[in-house]
């Protein structure tokens, strides 16, 4: 598999067998701009690798969206909750750009997991991770102030303000637009 070595160096410590092996158990796929990886209410089977493209996790709340991250090229994500659970997802992903990705099914992860000690490790790292992330990303949410969580958006995502909308970014930071525009206007 072409991608092997792209989703590979976020494994620590694999095996060649191990990696042969999920070579054979991972699968690449393409998005459209606009189309969903995952639908809320469906139970999210994969971990997602981005090898191009833009995606972003998201639920709604009535008709207005509620953005929690945004993944970029080598980006290993999945909605953990529904990943791990194995239940209906209450959030979606979407491609805001045409993305190329590569998948691991949760069936084929755990049996890699059972097969491989380097596999399993793998991913008790990433659900360490995740959990970080999101720890992090509640505290911001909760802590800091919107022109605190754009500051720290530009400075850690700079390459993302020419790839997303203004809409979405106002979302991802909890305000409204025209708050947004001022806060862009104060700098």
């Amino acid at each position: 598999m072409e991608n092997i070595d792209q989703f590979y160096p976020q494994l620590s410590g694999i095996t060649p067998e191990a990696k042969a092996d999920l070579g054979k158990a991972i699968k690449t796929f393409t998005a459209k701009k606009g189309q969903f990886l995952l639908k809320k209410g469906t139970v999210c089977q994969h971990l997602y690798f981005i090898n191009q493209g833009l995606c972003k996790t998201f639920f709604l709340k009535g008709d207005k969206p509620f953005i929690m991250r945004f993944f970029t090229e080598d980006a290993i994500f999945t909605v953990l909750d529904s990943f791990v659970n194995q239940l209906p997802s209450t959030y979606s992903i979407y491609a805001l750009e045409p993305t190329t990705y590569t998948c691991l099914s949760s069936a084929a992860l755990l049996s890699l997991c059972q097969k491989h000690h380097c596999i399993e490790t793998f991913y008790r790292k990433l659900v360490s991770n995740a959990s970080i992330n999101m720890m992090k990303r509640i505290s911001e949410l909760l802590e800091d102030n919107a022109s605190e969580r754009y500051a720290d958006f530009v400075k850690e995502h700079r390459e993302l303000l020419q790839r997303i909308s203004l809409g979405d970014l106002a979302s991802y930071l909890g305000i409204t637009q025209v708050s947004l525009s001022r806060l862009r206007a104060a700098r």
